[in-house]
């Protein structure tokens, strides 16, 4: 058993994952989690129009992932990973990034592309599901990416069958279309276009009709679900492998998009950080939803609280 510590590295976000790692007979692993923690930070904020990481954000992270790393010393932890992910990948100072994780850590957090954020995301999400509910579909929605992946698991190794990232995420798509506090009609039509056009490229490429079960990760999704259950604060064991219908993600959309600032901020389960990009992220998970409404016949969603943070933990193993 070794004790791993998993960190990723978004657009919107930078968690923390420490975890027990157990190899079995077989040579497979599973976790069993120690610390998990999240942190708004908003290291792309602004990336998308001018392609630079703001100072501010880059201060924002620095303090998280100091935090992060005295945590793991603390844990006990033996070996670790960092990702970095969209924000990164799309910044023309991305190198001031790495200098600052070089620093605090020993050795600079690695730049993931789209495709193998998406094989982490996979593995993560589908370790505790039953293999006959495959062929699945992971969709993680970012800040500034989302990716897709089709492929089985097996009940001790996943196979990945196609994977597509495209940029499009809640903060991007936020920046870019819904700027009003609610967003107009007009602006929520923009965003929902620019989405259907992005992530037609991720259709083509990921055959989603193949699908049986249609799994999401990740804050925006675990955010909408938790909005949808009424719940009077964000309860990690409820969301985890809950559902959600596709009349329920089209109307926790809509209630989103029609409120200002204000009333998202009010919500119990709302971290402050996702108030801003919610109605963006949301209107992502609507559009995949819909597609594979259309394609595969799949009209709910399983909400999985397992994600790339598993995943990169479990590649230590």
């Amino acid at each position: 058993m070794a004790r791993v510590a998993a960190i990723d590295c978004g657009t919107n976000s930078i968690r923390l994952l420490v975890a027990d790692v157990t190899t079995r007979d077989d040579g497979t692993a599973w976790l069993r989690d120690v610390h998990r923690e999240m942190r708004v930070v908003r290291l792309g904020q602004g990336v998308d129009a001018t392609g630079r990481i703001t100072p501010e954000a880059l201060a924002r992270t620095s303090t998280a992932l100091a935090d992060y790393l005295a945590i793991a010393v603390r844990k006990g932890v033996e070996r670790a990973r960092m990702v970095a992910t969209s924000a990164t990948r799309d910044a023309t100072n991305r190198d001031e990034f790495f200098a600052m994780t070089a620093q605090i850590l020993g050795s600079p957090a690695e730049m993931i592309t789209g495709d193998e954020e998406a094989r982490l995301s996979f593995a993560g999400a589908v370790s505790e599901l039953d293999p006959a509910d495959g062929p699945f579909l992971v969709a993680d929605i970012g800040g500034g990416s989302t990716e897709l992946v089709l492929g089985t698991w097996d009940g001790h190794e996943a196979d990945v069958q196609a994977a597509r990232s495209v940029d499009i995420g809640c903060v991007r798509l936020t920046e870019r279309c819904l700027p009003g506090d609610p967003p107009t009609p007009d602006e929520i039509q923009a965003a929902t276009e620019l989405t259907q056009k992005i992530l037609a490229d991720a259709f083509a490429a990921v055959p989603v009709a193949q699908a049986r079960t249609f799994i999401g990760v990740a804050g925006t999704v675990t955010t909408l679900s938790a909005v949808h259950m009424d719940l009077p604060e964000y309860d990690s064991e409820r969301l985890h492998l809950s559902r959600m219908p596709l009349s329920a993600i089209r109307k926790t959309t809509a209630d989103l998009l029609a409120m200002n600032r204000e009333q998202r901020a009010a919500l119990g389960p709302m971290h402050p950080g996702r108030v801003d990009v919610i109605g963006g992220g949301a209107i992502i998970v609507r559009t995949i939803a819909e597609e594979l409404a259309a394609q595969a016949g799949i009209t709910e969603l399983v909400i999985s609280e397992h994600d790339i943070l598993d995943g990169i933990a479990l590649s230590l193993a």
